[in-house]
């Protein structure tokens, strides 16, 4: 299955809850930090929900 990368470039310092926890479900929790996560919906969702906080670096077929 294909796979991204998605990198935190942004703090969630002053942020609503729903976007903390959005990140957490991301396994993200500290600056610059990066996970490799299945291309499903709803993983393109979360990242969708918080563009400020999330970059997506890489797309692997």
């Amino acid at each position: 299955m294909a796979t991204i990368v998605v990198k935190q470039i942004g703090s969630p310092i002053r942020r609503p809850a729903i976007q903390r926890e959005t990140l957490k479900g991301l396994g993200l929790n500290k600056m610059n930090r990066t996970r490799e996560l299945q291309d499903t919906p709803a993983i393109r969702g979360m990242v969708a929900k918080i563009p400020h906080l999330v970059k997506i670096i890489e797309e692997k077929a």
